[in-house]
């Protein structure tokens, strides 16, 4: 096989990471929906046994199941071309990767399901061609959305919050746009881990349903265009003045970069904290977690205070499997480039990230998350 094939849907979130990584490298690919015969019968059986987008088949036959480890698989083969080599972007890569993948789901799943006159055309028509041909298809399509429906109740998104997560994506939202006006990606011209965490999100849902599309193409004109830029194949920079297509220099940190992380501090710090003390609470009442027991998309309710709110959402350990490779970034530091990241989270207000971990690590075996 000379192609590889990624298994996914226009309308997933996770896909959109997958995608737009093997558009910017030039990966020659083609995208299949899942309801393919063949992904039943054989990819989903390679990919530990758990159906789930985006799962890649590679050139040379190897099935791969999630976004991070189909980076993964082609940063190893290319010589890590999209990770900064300097200490501060490259750790700043990967915690923008957290935010994108685990950090922006409330106003994800606020703008798609809690708006329906604008997105539910849009809804029907993608959730039932994710279904295959035939008997009762419309009804399984409305099962469908309700399980994601469900899935962002249990994110947090209740009518009680609803307010707040406007407020709080508006406010992300303008600073992203502040950023994307000076600099074509995260870390100047050139594309980086942390920018394909982030269009996750920021194109799947928040990009492309009408309302939040709507709402992002009045209000974040810029951001759109990064949108734009990071699903096609060149570096589309042809506004900038600077063309080189390299990250900035000298290790350097916009100032638009740190007022937007200190935004999105409000939300993604306490909620990480919260998360860590439930899931590790949860650890210590097993009597028996094997090392390679599969890890579960979450594990209880995490409880934070909010803008004098109180926010109810599922703790997921795939959360801190990311954040650890920003903590093993950090511990592998010495020095001064130590002392500069340090400064760096501390001016970001997100100090507590380096240091709030699970009590057990998560690694992977047979394409699965599993405990070590």
């Amino acid at each position: 096989m000379t192609q590889a094939i990624l298994y996914g849907i226009p309308i997933s979130l996770y896909t959109g990471r997958a995608r737009s990584y093997l558009i910017k490298a030039g990966i020659d690919y083609k995208e299949v929906s899942p309801i393919e015969t063949r992904y039943r019968s054989e990819i989903v059986p390679a990919a530990g046994g758990r159906a789930g987008m985006p799962t890649l088949e590679t050139e040379s036959g190897e099935v791969i199941r999630d976004g991070a480890a189909i980076i993964d698989h082609y940063e190893a083969l290319s010589g890590n071309q999209f990770s900064p080599e300097t200490p501060k972007q490259r750790i700043l890569s990967r915690l923008f990767d957290v935010i994108g993948a685990e950090g922006m789901l409330r106003p994800a799943m606020h703008y798609r399901w809690n708006f329906p006159e604008e997105n539910l055309a849009l809804l029907k028509f993608h959730f039932q061609s994710a279904i295959p041909r035939g008997a009762g298809r419309a009804e399984k399509a409305d099962k469908a959305t309700n399980r994601m429906r469900a899935a962002g109740v249990g994110f947090g998104v209740v009518p009680e919050t609803f307010s707040l997560v406007e407020d709080l994506y508006g406010e992300w939202l303008m600073r992203l746009n502040a950023h994307f006006a000076a600099y074509p990606y995260l870390f100047g011209g050139k594309p980086s881990i942390g920018d394909f965490g982030m269009i996750a999100p920021l194109y799947g849902h928040l990009g492309r349903d009408p309302k939040p599309l709507a709402l992002m193409q009045a209000n974040g004109v810029q951001l759109y265009r990064w949108v734009e830029r990071m699903n096609r194949p060149e570096l589309d920079i042809g506004e900038f003045e600077d063309q080189s297509g390299d990250y900035l220099l000298d290790d350097e940190i916009p100032d638009t970069l740190i007022a937007l992380l200190s935004q999105i501090a409000i939300d993604f710090v306490p909620e990480t904290v919260a998360a860590a003390a439930c899931i590790n609470n949860w650890i210590a009442q097993q009597d028996s977690l094997l090392p390679g027991t599969e890890v579960a998309r979450g594990v209880g309710q995490a409880r934070f205070e909010l803008r004098g709110a109180t926010v109810t959402a599922l703790a997921q350990p795939y959360r801190f499997y990311l954040l650890q490779r920003v903590q093993d970034l950090f511990e592998s530091l010495t020095g001064s480039e130590r002392q500069d990241v340090t400064a760096l989270f501390d001016a970001c207000d997100m100090s507590d990230l380096l240091t709030t971990k699970l009590s057990r690590r998560i690694g992977r075996d047979n394409n699965l998350e599993v405990w070590q």
